[in-house]
C-alpha cells in the first residue's frame, strides 16, 4: 500500500521542496495552492517523473475547499501525512500590533489557525485509518516577539498549543502531531517581510530536507507532542 501525503500551500517555496522530497520517497500527493496556474503546471512537472499528483487550487480558509482536498486524499486510498504548510504573514511592510488592522488579523488566524484545524477534523478519520502524522508548520515568530512580526506571530504561537494538544487528545488514535519551525529562507513570504531589501544571504527550503528525512523514518509516539527546528544540527526524540 502507498503512502499519501497532503500539504497546503504547495506550488512554491517549502511546500513545493517537500512536495519534491516527499515524491522522491515514493509518496502519492494531494497538493494545493490558491493560485491554479502555479499550482498545475508545478504538480504537472512532479507527475512527469512518474508520480501520482492531484491537484486542488483554492483558499484552505474555506470549509468546502478543506473538504475536497480530504475527497482528493480519498480517491489516492487514504491519508499517512498532513502539513499544514499554508501561510499568510500579513500587510507588507510589517506594522506593529498597535497599528494591524484588525480584519488583517482576522485573516492570519482564519489562515494560520483556524484553516489547519479545520483540516485536521476533515482529514482524522482518514488519518486514524493509517495511524498517521500530522505537520503544522510553525515559526519562530511564535516565540520571538519580534517587532512587527506580532500578528503573524501570535497566529503561529497559537498553532503552536494546537499542536500539543491534539498531540494529546489524538495518541491513543495512533495519530501523530508535530510543530516544525522551519528557519529562516529564501522565500517569496520572507521576501515580503523585507521588501525591498535583499534576502539571498537566506538558505533556499531544500536546506530542511534532512530534517524532513529524520522525521519520517521516526516512530509516531516518539515525535507526537514535539516542536522542532528543522534547521538544527540535530534533532532528539522523546526519552
Amino acid at each position: 500500500m502507498g503512502r499519501t501525503a497532503l500539504i497546503t500551500g504547495a506550488s512554491r517555496g517549502l511546500g513545493a521542496a517537500l512536495a519534491r522530497f516527499l515524491a522522491g520517497q515514493d509518496f502519492d500527493l494531494v497538493l494545493t495552492a490558491r493560485g491554479a496556474g502555479n499550482l498545475d503546471a508545478f504538480a504537472r512537472g512532479i507527475r512527469n517523473g512518474g508520480h501520482r499528483v492531484v491537484a486542488v487550487a483554492g483558499d484552505v480558509a474555506d470549509d468546502g475547499h478543506r473538504r475536497r482536498l480530504v475527497a482528493a486524499a480519498e480517491t489516492l486510498g487514504g491519508l499517512d501525512l498532513l502539513v499544514n504548510n499554508a501561510s499568510e504573514l500579513g500587510p507588507s511592510p510589517l506594522v506593529s500590533l498597535s497599528e494591524l488592522p484588525l480584519p488583517a488579523f482576522e485573516r492570519l488566524l482564519a489562515v494560520n489557525l483556524l484553516a489547519p484545524l479545520g483540516l485536521v477534523q476533515a482529514a482524522l478519520p482518514l488519518l486514524s485509518a493509517r495511524q498517521g502524522l500530522i505537520v503544522n508548520v510553525s515559526s519562530d515568530a511564535a516565540v520571538g516577539g519580534y517587532p512587527g512580526w506580532g500578528g503573524y506571530g501570535a497566529s503561529k504561537a497559537a498553532l503552536d498549543l494546537l499542536s500539543t494538544t491534539l498531540a494529546s487528545e489524538l495518541k491513543e488514535r495512533g495519530v501523530g502531531v508535530v510543530a516544525v519551525d522551519p528557519g529562516d529562507m529564501r522565500t517569496a513570504m520572507h521576501q515580503l517581510a523585507f521588501p525591498g531589501e535583499d534576502i539571498s544571504n537566506r538558505p533556499l527550503p531544500e536546506v530542511t530536507m534532512p530534517f524532513w528525512a529524520w522525521l519520517l523514518g521516526q516512530a509516531r509516539n516518539d515525535v507526537t507532542g514535539r516542536r522542532y527546528r528543522a534547521q538544527d544540527a540535530t534533532w532528539e526524540i522523546a526519552q
